[in-house]
């Protein structure tokens, strides 16, 4: 790609990549604006680099993953691995909830998939590359993922 169609493709996917960036980053909407302008700095300044144009979102969302990785890392903002797992299995009542609120809910791995499947409309091979993962990997995280939202939503229904 050259820079003029860089730049239009950046255009055209940029509220889909600030979507991305903001879940990346905990829905901190300005940790968000400064990976993207990051991404953005990367991508034009030649840093990260499109091998395979067949996949240009594909690429573009790995690389703000990424970069908000390394930003939440910087700001100390990341959690140990052991207290993602005890707040996976705490069972406390949560107050009404929305979809979003359900999709928080679910293990870290798991709102990813499901966040860039349902409201990013990738594949999971697509999905599987964006997150460094094995495709059989994605397919638990997503049916896991589903069937956890679905059984939350139904008991929503018959508590209302």
């Amino acid at each position: 790609m050259n820079r003029n169609q860089l730049e239009t493709f950046l255009r055209d996917h940029h509220r889909e990549a600030f979507l991305w960036a903001r879940q990346c980053c905990g829905f901190d909407g300005e940790l968000a604006k400064d990976v993207i302008q990051q991404v953005y700095l990367k991508i034009l300044e030649g840093k990260a680099r499109l091998k395979n144009e067949e996949y240009p979102k594909t690429w573009l969302f790995a690389i703000i993953r990424f970069t908000a990785i390394d930003e939440l890392r910087k700001s100390g903002k990341t959690e140990s691995l052991d207290a993602e797992v005890e707040i996976i299995w705490e069972e406390a009542e949560p107050e009404p909830e929305t979809y979003e609120a359900l999709i928080r809910r679910l293990p870290k791995m798991q709102q990813e998939v499901m966040l860039m499947v349902f409201y990013h409309e990738m594949t999971l091979e697509q999905t599987a590359e964006v997150l460094k993962l094995h495709i059989g990997t994605v397919r638990t995280h997503y049916d896991r993922g589903k069937k956890k939202l679905k059984e939350w939503i139904e008991k929503m229904r018959i508590e209302k």
